[in-house]
């Protein structure tokens, strides 16, 4: 794409897109072009079609990935080039619903009990106490955790917008204990370099480790008491 794949990150950038929705848009675009070897200046509605049917039918991906694909090629056409879409000519893909899994208290407990690791073991309780996303946690700063007022300040979540969780008296005590062993400085959770955040992909699989992990019928005191709170603990 050359020129026009520089013009579209530029105009994803001044929007304030998330570096992975950029990365994802950019990436439908890249195979796009590459499905019908042109430039997409010079293709259309046929084409868009064309494309989201190959990622339907010879792909086989999911509708979420369909519609990532949709909403990029949208983005293109009419961010970018300031074209008009067709909506009628372009359908947008029907989105799949599906529950979140959401873990017993019983296997909450056991979850956490399968993780030896401070670090990693305060993670996951601040995932489910506060009901974080795995990329809220990743990037939570000391300064977010509002001991006096229980709160967790989450900034920049989902939609680009701060809000505040609550913080639960087992969660701020194991909190408590962390800071004293880890003595983080900026980030609640640094990653190998302390001057920047964990990356998500390693929560996760802390997170996938310790669901395969067998634990102890004998739960540790810091999961046994108190772990009640008002959302999961």
């Amino acid at each position: 794409m050359g020129k026009l794949r520089d013009q579209m990150k530029m105009e994803l950038e001044l929007r304030n897109y998330a570096p992975k929705t950029i990365t994802a848009y950019l990436g439908h675009m890249t195979a796009y072009t590459r499905l019908f070897m042109k430039s997409p200046a010079e293709m259309g509605a046929e084409e868009v079609r064309k494309y989201l049917h190959h990622l339907k039918t010879v792909k086989k991906v999911s509708s979420s990935n369909i519609n990532i694909g949709y909403w990029a090629l949208h983005f293109f056409y009419v961010k970018t080039l300031h074209r008009d879409w067709n909506v009628e000519k372009i359908p947008h893909p029907k989105k799949e619903k599906k529950l979140p899994v959401v873990l017993a208290q019983e296997e909450v407990k056991k979850l956490l009990a399968a993780v030896s690791n401070l670090k990693h073991r305060v993670m996951l309780m601040t995932a489910y106490s506060g009901g974080l996303r795995v990329s809220e946690v990743a990037n939570l700063k000391v300064a977010d955790i509002d001991s006096q007022r229980m709160l967790i300040r989450v900034e920049q979540g989902k939609g680009k917008k701060d809000r505040y969780t609550l913080l639960s008296q087992t969660l701020v005590e194991n909190l408590r204990n962390y800071y004293k062993a880890h003595r983080p400085q900026k980030w609640l959770f640094p990653g190998s370099r302390p001057d920047e955040p964990i990356d998500a992909g390693s929560i996760q699989r802390v997170f996938k480790h310790a669901k395969k992990k067998p634990v102890s019928s004998s739960l540790p005191a810091f999961i046994r008491c108190g772990i009640a709170s008002p959302r999961i603990f």
